[in-house]
């Protein structure tokens, strides 16, 4: 793969400057996989868990033993791993469904949620079925910089006792703002708590898996709900999603995946139970990956002198990386220059298109061998003002470093 020299010189400075960054990633990594290989021990996992089932997929010990795996290293009480999840939003949307009734309330406390959750809540967009269509109430409290202020905004809402699920969006979406801590998601947990013991907190916990050392479920989160081609699947899971937590919610969501009375004890595997397993071993390793090309990108960006967010040098909480490129040329450059680094599609120039569940065109670059894993690198951008792009993902640095070196050097082509 050529490279002008101007931009091997710069990746070569970018690398210098981000290994103290690396370091750190790598630690959060060890931890992880500490966890995971605990996790896989203490509920002896072996080479039988691997056998698909069909039909109704009953007595599946390989799905019910991951289950148990998930749980355990999310901190949760119960969790719940399935293929039949057709991607996050389908697993949050369980997640909401299972947990409101009509005539309750819906708070998000991280302003609008990201698009395609907007139609199922219904809010936006014309879907049938969505939350409220069926009945349920939607309410939002925008993030404030001044955690008091947004705190304290929160239980003014709180005291409508309607309110019976709290909704927090962990990544940022197609926002600018910052992904959420774990340690700010639990600071909001208890404070709707407090306010309402009996509130349930669920978490759109796409993209923050294994970005920190324990997940929001463990502290204080009722529900936490991703997909299984992004973190937790580690570039092997070929598709899915899942949902932990409080046991009641999770039997409630499961209901709601399938039917009520049936829940979670039907769902035959198929044989993905393998990729399932050792994708989930794999994720924190992963994971780290991923951050890493997102330190690398935001550090190059940085020098090559656009706007980028997170900073390279600033804590972490997804794996998302947000470069403000200012033109609809540059993004379709950028998209394209990813692309053309990929293992999978390289020869396609991407190009935007009417995505279901947003309300603009979207470009997306995503050479994957799982179609649309952003585990994988990819990058994505509204074609709006101000014409950011999202970048996520990586199976390996190395080739996340080459992905994003293509990508500003096909912004420099004449």
């Amino acid at each position: 793969m050529d490279m002008p020299n101007k931009i091997r010189e710069l990746a070569a400075q970018t690398m210098f400057d981000v290994a103290p960054r690396f370091a750190e990633i790598d630690d959060v990594a060890e931890e992880n996989t500490r966890r995971v290989l605990g996790a896989f021990r203490n509920h002896r996992v072996s080479e039988a868990h691997f056998a698909g089932t069909t039909g109704y997929g009953y007595d599946d010990k390989g799905r019910e033993t991951l289950d148990k795996v998930y749980a355990e290293v999310f901190g949760a009480e119960k969790a719940l791993v399935r293929t039949g999840f057709v991607n996050g939003t389908h697993a949050i949307t369980a997640s909401l469904f299972g947990a409101l009734r009509p005539g309750d309330t819906l708070l998000s406390v991280t302003g609008a949620p990201y698009d395609t959750i907007r139609t199922a809540i219904g809010i936006s967009g014309e879907a049938r079925g969505s939350l409220r269509e069926w009945g349920v109430n939607y309410r939002q409290v925008d993030i404030h910089a001044d955690e008091n202020i947004w705190h304290s905004t929160i239980r003014e809402a709180m005291a409508d006792k309607t309110v019976t699920t709290v909704f927090i969006q962990r990544s940022r979406g197609y926002s600018e703002r910052e992904a959420l801590s774990v340690k700010e998601i639990a600071e909001v947990a208890e404070v709707v708590h407090t306010c309402n013991r009996d509130a349930a907190v669920i978490v759109d916990n796409c993209y923050g898996e294994f970005t920190e050392i324990c997940e929001p479920s463990a502290v204080g989160a009722d529900l936490i709900a991703g997909s299984l081609i992004k973190n937790p699947g580690g570039g092997l899971a070929p598709c899915g999603g899942y949902i932990a937590g409080r046991a009641d919610l999770v039997d409630s969501a499961a209901a709601r995946l399938t039917s009520p009375g049936i829940g979670g004890e039907c769902g035959a595997t198929l044989g993905a139970n393998r990729a399932l397993f050792q994708g989930f071993f794999m994720a924190p390793h992963t994971t780290a990956q991923a951050l890493k090309t997102a330190v690398f990108c935001a550090r190059l960006f940085e020098k090559a002198g656009f706007e980028v967010s997170p900073s390279w040098d600033a804590p972490r909480s997804d794996i998302i990386q947000s470069v403000k490129l200012g033109s609809a040329a540059l993004v379709r450059k950028f998209c394209a220059g990813i692309q053309a680094a990929s293992p999978v599609d390289s020869f396609v120039t991407p190009v935007p298109w009417a995505m279901p569940g947003y309300d603009c065109d979207v470009i997306m670059a995503a050479g994957a061998f799982v179609s649309g894993a952003s585990i994988e690198l990819s990058a994505d951008a509204p074609m709006r003002e101000p014409y950011t792009v999202y970048l996520q993902g990586g199976l390996t640095f190395e080739a996340g470093k080459l992905g994003i070196m293509s990508a500003l050097s096909s912004m420099s082509d004449k």
